[in-house]
């Protein structure tokens, strides 16, 4: 198992911070660093900032946004990335939420598994560098009856083949992650639920006649070092609050949909409730720490080992931490602890 690290968003005053913990990263030989985007800092412009401040450790998006671009268009990024970083740049793409893709980038949240398998062949067929021919449900390229003409990427990427990754949740979504994708950006995974979802992902890497061997299984979880593991908890709780009470709709939100399935379907609707309410720090209290301890790295050193070798038994290949940003210091500390506790753990690779 490897280390990652998650960068998040970027533009709330914590920049100098996030690069700061990309070179610590670097130094201390982590696999990855990933930057997410919403609607608000772009992955591609953060990932070239990064990478050009950094030496070996890849860079990758987590997530581009499918509704915010084109495929060709993510193509283009992936293979300047991946040219400008000397071959470290790692694809990863979601379809985002209803609210974003409706409400900020104008594009419908319709048949989002057959949209992402029509963008990453489409993606592919671009970096592979043939002339792009696609006639599909949801894109056609080029336009019939214009002046359009198959064209080929003219940039070339350093690598014969730029990764991919998808961020999904749902049963359907996994499944086609293990069918098209080269490896999964996970979002509250835990050992103990973990495996349930890694089946899915299977069943699509069977359909093409392929196995989990090579596939990149990579959670992002919370990081928080110090001595009380339950007090630590806490750090994380206002995190998981947002994402399980206020991430999308109460019809719709597909990390309350996690963790009902992960058994705490009471004390989601609850958080949601609290939440949908405005009652910030009442739906941060309600979350279990059963949950948080299940998805997060909490406690000292030794703990967060033995939460390492669960992940590491469970399937997982990157173990990307998210230290929960209280001061440059502590979270670069927190950096070290986690490469110190892979060691103990003896499951690095």
């Amino acid at each position: 198992m490897r280390l990652g690290l998650n960068m998040g968003y970027w533009g709330a005053g914590n920049d100098a911070a996030n690069l700061a913990l990309a070179r610590e990263a670097d130094r201390l030989g982590f696999s990855v660093a990933w930057v997410a985007e919403a609607y608000g800092s772009d992955a591609p412009t953060v990932l070239a900032w990064v990478a050009a401040q950094t030496e070996r450790i890849d860079v990758g998006s987590a997530i581009l946004q499918i509704p915010a671009r084109r495929p060709t268009m993510a193509a283009m990024t992936a293979a300047t990335l991946d040219a400008l970083s000397g071959g470290r740049f790692r694809l990863g793409l979601g379809v985002s939420g209803p609210q974003v893709s409706e409400g900020w980038y104008g594009v419908r949240f319709d048949k989002p598994l057959a949209r992402t398998r029509e963008y990453v062949e489409i993606v592919r067929s671009a970096l592979r560098r043939e002339r792009v021919s696609y006639q599909g449900r949801h894109f056609t390229l080029p336009l019939p009856e214009g002046p359009g003409k198959p064209l080929k990427l003219t940039v070339h990427p350093v690598r014969e083949e730029i990764p991919v990754y998808l961020a999904s949740i749902g049963p359907k979504n996994l499944e086609l992650t293990g069918e098209i994708a080269d490896g999964w950006l996970a979002i509250f995974y835990s050992p103990e639920h973990g495996r349930e979802s890694l089946a899915r992902i299977a069943a699509g890497r069977a359909k093409v006649g392929r196995s989990l061997e090579g596939f990149d299984v990579v959670p992002t979880v919370p990081l928080v070092v110090q001595d009380d593991w339950e007090a630590a908890a806490d750090t994380v709780r206002p995190y998981a609050a947002l994402y399980v009470g206020g991430m999308g709709s109460r019809e719709q939100n597909f990390y309350n949909n996690l963790a009902c399935r992960m058994g705490f379907e009471a004390e989601a609707a609850r958080v949601q409730d609290l939440y949908l309410a405005r009652d910030y720090a009442g739906a941060a209290a309600a979350v279990p720490v059963g949950f948080v301890d299940q998805t997060s790295l909490l406690g000292p050193k030794e703990r967060i080992a033995e939460r390492m070798q669960a992940l590491a038994e469970s399937g997982v290949t990157t173990l990307t931490v998210s230290p929960i940003l209280q001061d440059l210091e502590r979270s670069l500390a927190a950096l070290r602890v986690a490469a110190e506790a892979l060691d103990l753990a003896g499951v690095g690779s």
